[in-house]
């Protein structure tokens, strides 16, 4: 199993959480998604997983990677 972290800008409540969760486990090969409010961490957790396309997937959703 592969993991993947991103620091993302714009994570500010449970409606985050659950829209960043929804939006990536569309991504095949996603298994889980865990996202840290307080930290704007977003780990993901799979197989096959590519990180263009998930910190695309994120940008798309409104929550970028934090330069």
């Amino acid at each position: 199993m592969q993991t993947e972290n991103f620091n993302v800008m714009n994570v500010r409540c449970g409606g985050c959480v659950t829209t960043i969760t929804n939006g990536l486990q569309k991504i095949a090969g996603v298994a889980a998604v865990d996202v840290n409010i307080s930290t704007g961490r977003v780990t993901v957790s799979g197989d096959g997983l590519r990180r263009d396309v998930l910190a695309g997937t994120l940008k798309e959703l409104g929550y970028p990677e934090k330069p």
